[in-house]
Formats: structure tokens, sequence, C-alpha cells
């Protein structure tokens, strides 16, 4: 029998139990409901964002790239609209259906939809694959009619780069071509700013000035539906276009340029003596930069890479050659500066049968005959290379290094601006001892003086030379890219490079002799308008040592192996009698200065002063109108 005090027992136990059940459901419930108001309230704007993110896309586009002007205004490096076409991998239910159906409407080869399949493994499943990067407007037109059964597929307008003179401005400019991971990795401007489509500067002016030439990207943000397709566009951000750089190169000029070194291996430099302006720099041979923008081919790489004539150098910065004969001018310049002779001293020169002997060493002039007694002026006339043996056996290897890289020789002419620009080499007793740890040799100081042996320069670094020849012995700096108020430098602010201005005076009339007189090496390419009037320097660099069999054998240019055939080489200033521009003209394997450099100048110069008025003009308007 069960007693009252076991029944109570019971009623309490099962009281507890309904007790904990019950505040077990508050407590649930509360738990629930306090749930519910944290996600509700507290973290609503998050997952609002977070379903914004799967409603709302966003769309980078590649920024639209600044442009070049030449001095003139005239666009050198400038943009087109182009049609590509972008699939977003993971938008699309079925890659290979939708590249299919791609496949089908833009006509594709076998060999486009691999490279196409390879490409889309190859990416991060949220990274865009273009896969048409310049469509026909009518391909274009084509796809955006069946968009409706191409998720996951956007048809693009986008900037891309057009280089309208072609080959003219390669080897200033450079050109651009798609982004790769060692351009991101290198450039945190270009890393900040990446999307697929991206095209960056690779060589030139274009890599140089990337970082202001960029631009910033725009943004596109739309809606779409749960099946990821868009519904309508939110938002448009236009992003900046980058800084528009104005040259001081001359068009014109830079084309006459490139046709004077037509079928040439070579390099042509126009400078101003006063401003450092550089008014045409052209290499040649030279190529086609658009042939890069959207991928070149295998075959016209190979075409370029292979061509013996090496295109792909920069000759004008990154070519080193002897300097020849032109620097003797420099030669003769520090022999007065440092006192070594006079204008008066002199030497006679015997030819080939009676070379200067040191040292059971022979030194040979160029001419058999020999050019007898000569003078400073006779002997820069004639180039008679005896009497610049003796020079700068007097002067010393030390104090003509001294003098040639005061007038720019031996170094960097645009301040790292190229990255591919050269230092060339200006030779002397220590730099020999670090160096090569021995000791400098009377006859390396001989060789030196006509500009062989260890000597190295740039035809830029030549141009420069000359220039400050031309203007009395000033300092200038180059420059090829104008500031937005750049100025003229006056000439009452240059810093002197010479100590007595009486010796640059005797240098530029020994080089008018050299064009201007009989038997100067150049005179054949003279011209008697004053006008149009240059005084000039040839000079022919040995690209091998003559041999003794050589010299008997005196073969003509033609005769020789081209590998073989010396370096032709031209520096000038004119108009003679008011100098404003300096040139230097270096052909590959010419042969001889005076006879295939120097005519060039010739023509060169009259394009050059002919324009010079039209320059003059159209600054004094800008300024004017500023």
């Amino acid at each position: 029998m069960i007693s009252q005090s076991d029944n109570v027992v019971k009623l309490n136990s099962i009281n507890r139990r309904m007790f904990i059940l019950a505040t077990a459901k508050v407590i649930f419930l509360g738990g629930i409901i306090s749930r519910l108001f944290f996600l509700q309230v507290k973290e609503n704007k998050k997952y609002l964002t977070l379903s914004d993110k799967n409603r709302i896309r966003e769309w980078k586009l590649p920024p639209v790239r600044g442009e070049f002007k030449d001095y003139f205004g005239n666009t050198v490096a400038g943009n087109f609209e182009a049609y590509q076409l972008h699939i977003i991998p993971e938008q699309v239910e079925d890659f290979r259906y939708v590249i299919t159906r791609v496949k089908d409407i833009l006509d594709l080869s076998d060999k486009q939809f691999q490279k196409i399949i390879k490409k889309q493994k190859e990416i991060k499943s949220w990274e865009t694959l273009i896969i048409a990067d310049n469509l026909s407007w009518g391909k274009f037109s084509k796809i955006n009619n069946q968009l409706y059964d191409l998720n996951g597929v956007k048809p693009v307008v986008s900037i891309s780069r057009n280089y309208p003179y072609k080959e003219n401005y390669t080897h200033i400019l450079g050109y651009v071509s798609q982004a790769n991971e060692k351009d991101i990795l290198l450039n945190k401007t270009v890393k900040e700013k990446f999307v697929q489509g991206l095209k960056v500067g690779k060589i030139g002016l274009e890599k140089s000035f990337e970082n202001i030439l960029i631009g910033d990207n725009s943004i596109e943000r739309y809606e779409v539906n749960a099946y990821g397709r868009r519904i309508s566009q939110l938002a448009f951000k236009n992003g900046n276009k980058g800084e528009t750089i104005r040259l001081t190169i001359d068009t014109e000029v830079q084309k006459f340029a490139n046709q004077l070194l037509s079928e040439k291996a070579g390099s042509i430099c126009v400078m101003d003596i006063f401003t450092g302006q550089v008014i045409a720099m052209h290499s040649s041979p030279s190529f086609d930069p658009n042939s890069f923008v959207f991928g070149i081919s295998q075959d016209e790489w190979q075409l370029i890479r292979n061509n013996p004539m090496k295109p792909l150098v920069n000759k004008t910065l990154s070519g080193n050659y002897s300097p020849g004969s032109t620097i003797k001018p420099i030669v003769a310049l520090s022999a007065l500066e440092n006192d070594t002779v006079s204008p008066k001293f002199t030497v006679n020169c015997k030819g080939h049968k009676h070379p200067l002997e040191l040292y059971g060493q022979k030194y040979h002039c160029w001419k058999k005959e020999g050019h007898g007694f000569v003078n400073l002026k006779e002997a820069m006339k004639q180039s008679c290379d005896t009497y610049f043996y003796e020079v700068a056996r007097k002067l010393g290897v030390d104090r003509l290094s001294e003098t040639a890289k005061k007038f720019g020789l031996g170094k960097k002419v645009f301040n790292n601006v190229f990255e591919n620009e050269k230092n060339g080499l200006i030779p002397n007793t220590t730099w020999k001892k670090n160096i090569l740890g021995k000791n400098w040799l009377l006859g390396e100081t001989i060789i030196t003086g006509i500009g062989q042996g260890y000597i190295q320069t740039t035809p830029i670094q030549l141009c420069l030379m000359t220039a400050q020849i031309a203007n009395g012995g000033y300092k200038i700096y180059p420059r090829i890219v104008l500031n937005k108020h750049d100025k003229d430098i006056k000439e009452d602010k240059f810093q002197p490079l010479v100590k007595n201005f009486k010796n640059i005076k005797i240098v530029q009339e020994a080089m008018f002799s050299s064009t201007n007189e009989v038997r100067g090496t150049s005179y054949r390419s003279r011209i008697n308008d004053p006008k149009y009037q240059f005084a000039g320097k040839t000079g022919t660099a040995q690209v091998k040592r003559i041999t003794k069999q050589d010299r008997e054998l005196d073969l003509k240019t033609i005769e020789i192996p081209y590998e073989e055939r010396d370096h032709a080489l031209y520096v000038a200033f004119g108009p003679y009698r008011n100098p404003r521009y300096a040139i230097s003209i270096l052909i590959e394997h010419g042969g001889s200065g005076s006879s295939v450099a120097a005519p060039l100048a010739k023509k060169l110069f009259k394009k050059v002063i002919d324009r010079h008025q039209v320059r003059n003009d159209f600054n004094n308007k800008r300024y004017l109108d500023i």
C-alpha cells in the first residue's frame, strides 16, 4: 500500500522535472529569440552586406593610359576602343558548353579553342579569363546577340594602345603588352590597379613613366539574379586617365632620320645646343610596336629576334662604340686646355712606310703617302692620326679622360630615364689598375688619342659632346621629356666646362675647316649656303685590328665581310655662323665616315634648319597663350 508521504515525494519529483523542463524551454526559446535579435538587429548590417555580395557584382576595368605627344602636340602614342570578350569562370555552370558556343559564334580554330581551355585551367576561379582581346565589331555584335545563352560571358569595350608612327618611335617610347607576374611583383602601382587585360610598359618611356601613365580603374556595379545573370546596372565610377607626356621630339625630323637610315644599322641624334632638347633620336632598324600590344606571333618574333642588324637593340643609348676620329676635337681641346700643345704645334706625318715607332710598336696613319707637316687645324681637317698620336702621348690618358668626362662621355646622358642606357667607357690609369689589375701602357694612350682601344661611347654621348663644343663650352642637360612649364635655359646660366674659351673657338674653326675647306675629310658633303653651313668631324672606328696583310691588300669596303667592316661616324653642328643644333650619325659596318655618314648629315641639316623656324614659331605662340 502506497502511503501519502510516498505520493507527496512522487509529486514533488514530477514538479521538479516539470520545472526543469519548463526552465529549459524558456532558456532554449530565450536563446533562439536572443539569437534572432542578434542576427536581425545587431548583425543586420553584416548580413545585408553578405546578401549584397551575392546579389551585387563589381567589375573593375583597366585604367585609360595617358598619351605621348610630340613637341607640336601630335599624338605619338594614343588609345583606341578595343572589343574584348571576357569569361568569369565562377559564374559559368558548364564551362565547356559555354566555350564551345563561343567557339561556334566566333569561328575559332581548334588550336585557339584548346589554348582557351588551357588558360582556364591556369587561372583562379574568380579571375577573369580574356578569350578575345581585339574582336571585330561584327563578331562583337554576334556575341552580344547571344548573351541570353552565355552565362558568365561579358563583352567589354576596352581601351588599347596605338602607335600611329609605328617604327619611327619604337626605341624612344617602347611598347605596352599584357602585364605579367613580374610586372606585378616589381611595381606596387601596377599591383594595386591590376585587372585581367591590363597592359603596361615593357621598355622605353612607356616603362619609365608607368606610374604616371597608368591612370585609375573605372568601377562598374550591377545586380544579378539567383542564376548570376545580370539584371541591371547600379552604378558606374569613371576612373582618371593617366597623365599625358609631351616630348621634345619633332616627328618630321624623326621620320626623316628613319628614312636616312633605311636598310642601314645605325643611329641619328639631333640636339638643341642651348636647351638640351633632343629633336630626333632614331635607332635603325626598328620594328612596329603595335605588333606587341595584343601579343606578337611566334613567327614575327623570331623574324625580329634573328635579324642580324639587331632591331631590338637601341643603338643610340645601348650601343657602345669606339668613337674613332670623332674624339679628336676633345683630344685637341684637352691638349690646349692643359697647355700641352699650342695651335702651332707641328708634326711631320710620313704615312704607312714611316709609322710612329715606340717601344717596338708601330702606329700608322690612315693615309698611305702621309700628310706632311701639319699643325692642329690641318691635322683636324685631314684627320691625321700621326699628329694625334703625338698629342695624346704628350697629354697623357688621365688628362684626356678628365676632359672627355666633362663633355659628357663615359656616363649616362638621361640619368636613368631609359633603363637600357649604357655608360660607355672613358679609360684612365686608375680604371685599368682597379678593373683589370694591370698597369697602363703608353701605347694604350696613343691609340686612345684616335678613339680606339678601351674607349667606348654611345651615339647620344657624342651628340652631347658636340653640342657643348658648339655652344662655346657650356654644360647643358639633355632631355627628351618636357615639363608643363618648361622654359629654355638661358645661356648666362650655363656652367663653363673650359678654362679658356679661346680654345673652344680654335676647335670649332678646325671642325669648320674639316667640312668646308679643300682636303677636309667631309669637304664633299659641305653646304655653301650660310643658312645651312655646318662644321663637323668624321670618324672611322675599327671593328677588328688591321694586320700587315690587310694593309697591303688595301681592300675596298665592299670587298670586306660585313661584320668586319669599320663603323662610320660623323658629328657636326650648325648653322656655323649662329649654331643651334648638334648631330651625331653612326652607320654600323658602313666603312668610311667621310663617304657614308657625312653625306647623310648634309641632308639632315637642311631638314633640321628648315624645321627650326616652325619650332620657333610654335614655341613663341605657346608662351603667348600661357
